[in-house]
């Protein structure tokens, strides 16, 4: 049984496709919000969470319904990473807020949310999903800096690899 699952929502498929190599390169196995698989998270110690930002910093459409689901749910002891893909040249002062908002709704908690990446790579303005200098999970820009989303990828494998239990 896999240990690891993730879980997306996607618009134009941009979300999804990012999903699915996450979840290829991590043998993980994967599941869309809109499905609403909130009882498939009791069976996987490791979460990986994906959204994109819409228009002024919105969350994407199926996380509407999922994420106070998600926010009642134990997730007592499990490790969780997130992906986010935002527009940091047309909306720079709401870059992956998506991410910001779902981190929002599990801070609290009792698990682990893996954040490791530095903003210093980045050109944005402003971000809710930024905490004590580091996003919250991995902040991609298929927009504007596609050519960069491979490399992003694994290196962020390679460092949330770590944190997972039992991979």
């Amino acid at each position: 049984m896999n240990t690891t699952a993730v879980f997306y929502g996607s618009t134009t498929g941009n979300t999804e496709t990012i999903a699915k190599q996450i979840a290829g390169k991590l043998n993980a196995d994967i599941y869309n919000v809109a499905d609403n698989p909130i009882d498939k998270i009791a069976e996987y110690q490791n979460l990986i969470l994906g959204t994109s930002t819409w228009g002024l910093g919105d969350l994407q459409d199926d996380w509407d319904s999922f994420l106070p689901k998600l926010a009642k749910t134990d997730l007592t002891g499990k490790t969780i990473a997130l992906f986010g893909l935002g527009d940091s040249s047309s909306y720079p002062d709401t870059f992956v807020d998506g991410m910001g908002a779902i981190f929002d709704a599990i801070k609290s908690k009792a698990c682990t949310i893996v954040k490791v990446i530095n903003t210093t790579d980045y050109n944005f303005s402003d971000s809710k999903a930024i905490v004590d200098g580091y996003f919250v999970g991995l902040p991609l820009d298929e927009d504007n800096e596609s050519n960069l989303t491979n490399n992003r990828i694994d290196n962020w494998i390679e460092e949330i690899k770590q944190f997972l239990i039992n991979r």
